[in-house]
């Protein structure tokens, strides 16, 4: 579960990093356009305003007023053609009504452009908004507006001002109850005042008209916010936002596939052993799945074993059972004591099948319990098969056991395996054909490149093609030819079956092509991941 909370935790770092760099990026890009804006704001009612008095005048009469007004405003003022300035048409089709466009150099300075007619521009560049520009601004505001009749100049104001100008103009009649005596006199002298309110980050103007009482007042001029409250609140409840998305996309998956879990684990507990978690992903819930799945197929499969052995074991005990019982009934009403021997001898009889069964399925039952540990060895297989033969010709002599070495390098026939279970695998196949042969059982070891295998014939009547599928399921014998006279209780093959897929391979059945009874084969890989 800690790779969940890993991925959790890697999510909402990568969440933060991600909106940080995002509003990083949006705070940069709103700084700029907010920067751009407020310059051509500024910008845009003095410059459209000398543009403006350009037009009117004879182009003989230029160089020399922009000499003067660009000594008054502290910047070069220049006149450029329209076809030859590096302004895009785009560009140029904005620069309408006065418009002014203010572009950045490189050298952290910026051109301001106003059109005067169709075909020249008014350009000039701009290092700082000085109070130098702005005390400028304000002078040649004032002279602009004393162009015209006393009489006409609140109209002008408000015509062409309120076109040129993003900010007030107005025309005081009163003395300004905020101004102290000595600046009021600095007014009647006609010099510019510049008053900042740092409360309302605003500027204002005030210059006094030449020719009559009134005093101009341009503004207030709002000052440039770098953070504004408003912006940063913005750009938390964008971060807030886009991190509690980021939970809950994270939270909500995980919440999606843990109900996958919970939904299976109660079809479980209701007794429907196939249901099964469909679940991608290679991480920690995955994996968690993976188990799920596997701890679900091994619980079906351990049942389905629980009923083959109770089936298995009431059919198996049941036949010397009977026997013991009627062989006790016998005993009872035996007349001699040689009969009576006779009886007795039977039930031991009985009594020692009753104790193979009992740890066969011991031995089988503790075998199905799960995947053991298995310890694997370079073994030469040869040798076990060897051992195996002899221990059976020891113990029998009614059918010839051939056992054929095989021919590979000596180095080649060490194999990976659990020597134990390889060994109880190839002895139960061969004490299997051993029961079931006429005359013959050939045992064959041979080995490839990546595998190795081992054959098991014998000449008796073999097993049927439609039988062949499930000869290696506990407690099943074929009825005509492998009968209970054999011997057995049908759990040897499957023990066989169980240690090949511990060792990643197969057991199989066909027919002897050599002796046309049965031929069994055990296949697995000559290397083993330890």
């Amino acid at each position: 579960m800690s790779s969940i909370f890993l991925r959790i935790y890697g999510g909402l770092l990568f969440t933060l990093v991600l909106v940080a760099v995002l509003s990083g990026m949006a705070l940069t890009i709103s700084h700029w356009v907010r920067l751009q804006d407020y310059r051509e704001s500024t910008a845009q009612g003095t410059f459209g305003m000398l543009a403006w008095q350009l037009n009117r005048l004879d182009t003989a009469l230029w160089n020399p007023q922009l000499v003067d007004w660009g000594q008054r405003l502290g910047i070069p003022l220049e006149v450029v053609a329209s076809d030859q300035s590096d302004l895009s048409q785009r560009v140029l089709d904005k620069l309408v009504n006065g418009r002014a466009i203010v572009e950045s150099n490189s050298d952290d300075s910026f051109r301001v452009f106003s059109r005067i007619n169709e075909q020249v521009l008014l350009v000039s560049t701009v290092t700082d908004l000085s109070e130098q520009l702005a005390s400028g601004s304000a002078t040649l505001t004032r002279n602009w507006l004393q162009s015209f009749p006393a009489s006409e100049r609140q109209r002008v104001l408000k015509d062409i001002g309120s076109r040129l100008f993003r900010y007030p103009l107005n025309l005081l009649e009163s003395p300004i109850h905020t101004l102290g005596s000595r600046q009021l006199s600095l007014l009647r002298t006609g010099y510019p005042l510049v008053m900042f309110n740092p409360h309302d980050r605003t500027m204002t103007l005030y210059v006094g008209m030449t020719d009559d009482h009134r005093i101009l007042r341009i503004g207030p001029v709002e000052l440039l916010n770098l953070y504004p409250f408003r912006l940063l609140v913005a750009i938390g409840l964008f971060m807030l936002a886009s991190i509690s998305i980021a939970i809950y996309v994270l939270v909500r998956g995980l919440e999606r596939r843990l109900r996958k879990m919970e939904e299976a684990a109660t079809h479980i507990s209701q007794g429907n052993l196939d249901v099964r978690v469909n679940m991608d992903g290679s991480d920690s819930m995955g994996q968690l799945a993976l188990a799920f799945n596997s701890m679900a197929s091994h619980i079906q499969r351990l049942l389905s074993i629980q009923k083959e052995m109770i089936r298995g074991v009431s059919h198996e005990l049941r036949t010397p059972v009977a026997r013991l019982r009627f062989a006790l009934e016998m005993v009872a009403d035996a007349d001699t004591s040689s009969e009576r021997e006779q009886y007795i001898g039977g039930m031991d009889h009985d009594i020692e099948e009753l104790d193979k069964l009992v740890d066969e399925i011991l031995t089988y039952a503790n075998l199905e319990q799960g995947t053991p540990v298995i310890h694997y060895e370079r073994e030469d297989v040869d040798q076990i098969i060897a051992q195996v033969v002899d221990e059976h010709c020891r113990l029998q002599n009614r059918v010839t056991i051939e056992h054929v070495p095989c021919k590979a390098l000596e180095h080649r026939r060490w194999i990976d395996v659990d020597k134990r279970y390889i060994h109880r695998a190839i002895q139960n196949l061969v004490g299997n054909a051993c029961r079931y042969a006429e005359s013959t059982v050939r045992v064959c070891f041979s080995v490839s490149h990546d595998s190795c295998r081992v054959d098991v014939e014998d000449d008796g009547s073999g097993i049927p093609e439609e039988q062949r599928d499930w000869v290696f399921t506990a407690f099943s014998r074929l009825d005509d030819s492998r009968t209970r006279a054999s011997g057995g209780y049908g759990l040897g093959l499957s023990m066989v079956c169980r240690i090949m897929n511990w060792h990643n391979g197969q057991a199989m059945v066909g027919k002897s092509e050599r002796f046309g009874g049965a031929r069994f084969s055990l296949v697995w890989p000559r290397r083993q991941v330890r």
